[in-house]
Order: C-alpha cells, then structure tokens, then sequence
C-alpha cells in the first residue's frame, strides 16, 4: 500500500492532520469543501512568489480562519501589513463571511516537500538541467540532516521526443512505515515542449509516542 497511495493520507489520523479542521452537516459540506479549494487556489495564483507551502482552514460558526505557512512572510504580510489586509478584504468578498489570516513561517524550506518541488519546477521552467535541479536539492536537504529523500520527474525530460522519468534518491524513505514521518509533495514545470511532473518525498524521522501509565 505504500507504493501504490499518497503518504500524507496514509497517514492522516496517525501522525498527520487534515488541512481543513471543521465539521458540517451533510447539506453544507459540498458547499464548504467547495469554498476551501476556492480559497485555496485564489491563494495560490495571488501570492505565486511568496513561496507557499500550505494553506491551512479552520472554520467556526461565522468565521474562517486561514494558517498560511510561507517561507517568505515578508512578501504576503507587505509594507506595514497592507498586503495581508488586501488579501483578507478579498477573501471576505469571496466567501462572504469573516475571515482571519496567520501567517506562519518555514524556516526550513530546504525541507518542504512542496518548496522543493517548486524550486526544481521553476528551475526547469528556466532552462536549467533537471538532473542538476534535482542533484542541487537533494545535497540541500541532506546538509539540513534529513534521513532521506525521493525525487522523480517525468515527462519530456530535456526536451526528448519521447516522455520518460528520472529518479534521484538519498538516504531511506520508508513508505510502509506508518509512524515514519513523510513529507510528500507534486509540482508542474510549464516548459515549452510540454508539461513536467515533479514528485518529493523527504523522510524526516520515526514519529513515537510514548504513553505514560499513571500509578494508581
């Protein structure tokens, strides 16, 4: 099973959460999932260069609560933190409700599954080789003391006619292991002669929990 489904949700309920935290009656539900990946990719598309990780929703009963964890927190909360007072009027027209936006920063982007995918994505998109995008990320997250890490593209790798993928690994990345902690992200390189695939795993370490017994 670990080859064959994403791991993050694998592992959702193990030791990984949801991205959105709320709960809704049946007749509600569609129309809340719906707003959330609305919001999601309104997100995504307005802050493209504020290296997003994630976009996590909390929702109450009149309110959203957006986490937007970036790397770049400088760019989404602006000058004197006009951009982020934008962004929360825009939402609001969207969703027609009270929203609240915390910003919470990555200060470890070398190991961000999704960071990582980008960064090789618009690597490739600018003409640089894919195996040197790869190799420039891998040794990166490696220095950070990562226990392992999977990268592989696919598609028309260096402009060949004929579509392949590449596989560059690191270290172990064990996708059976339930209490092993993976980050797992994809991203798009949009290049002229078609679209790239990019796939990260990054093996962070085992995940314990260890139950104290209280004596009675």
């Amino acid at each position: 099973m670990g080859q064959k489904v994403n791991p993050i949700g694998l592992r959702l309920g193990i030791n990984k959460t949801w991205s959105s935290r709320w709960f809704a009656k049946s007749n509600k539900f569609a129309d809340l999932l719906k707003e959330d990946m609305l919001i999601r990719r309104y997100i995504g598309i307005r802050l493209q260069k504020a290296s997003i990780s994630s976009v996590g929703i909390d929702r109450t009963a009149k309110k959203i609560i957006v986490n937007i964890f970036t790397a770049r927190p400088g760019i989404v909360i602006g000058k004197k933190g006009e951009e982020v007072e934008r962004l929360k009027e825009e939402l609001q027209q969207i969703t027609q409700k009270e929203v609240y936006i915390n910003i919470r920063e990555i200060k470890r982007p070398e190991i961000d599954a999704q960071l990582v995918a980008e960064n090789i994505a618009h690597q490739i998109e600018r003409r640089i080789s894919f195996k040197r995008a790869m190799k420039k990320s891998i040794s990166s997250a490696v220095k950070m003391g990562i226990q392992g890490i999977k990268i592989k593209c696919g598609g028309r790798l260096g402009g060949s006619e004929i579509a392949r993928t590449a596989e560059m690994k690191e270290g172990r990345i064990p996708l059976h292991t339930l209490r092993a902690d993976i980050d797992y992200a994809t991203s798009l390189a949009k290049t002229t002669y078609g679209i790239i695939g990019i796939k990260v795993w990054i093996f962070k370490g085992m995940i314990i929990k260890v139950e104290k017994q209280q004596e009675n």
